[in-house]
């Protein structure tokens, strides 16, 4: 089973990438450049496997690039919201 194949999978492994990054000494502003190339490369090369993904890729497809940085940044502050509950 993939991480892409299950929302709640998805989101952990998007907080742990994050949670590496950081220990790694990356500036927040990079990790929001980092989630925005995913998110490109997700919107680009990946089919959406739940009705969540396809609401983002569709959001994704519509949105222009100020709007993709606001997602990306969204869905950071989203898994790291869920990380400290």
């Amino acid at each position: 089973m993939s991480v892409l194949d299950n929302w709640d999978q998805w989101k952990q492994f998007l907080n742990g990438r994050l949670d590496q990054a950081k220990h790694d000494g990356m500036q927040g502003n990079v990790v929001s450049d980092v989630a925005y190339e995913v998110g490109e490369y997700l919107a680009n090369n990946v089919d959406p496997k739940n009705e969540q993904e396809r609401v983002l890729a569709d959001l994704w497809k519509v949105a222009d690039e100020d709007e993709q940085h606001a997602i990306a940044n969204m869905m950071v502050k989203m898994v790291q919201s869920d990380s400290s509950r």
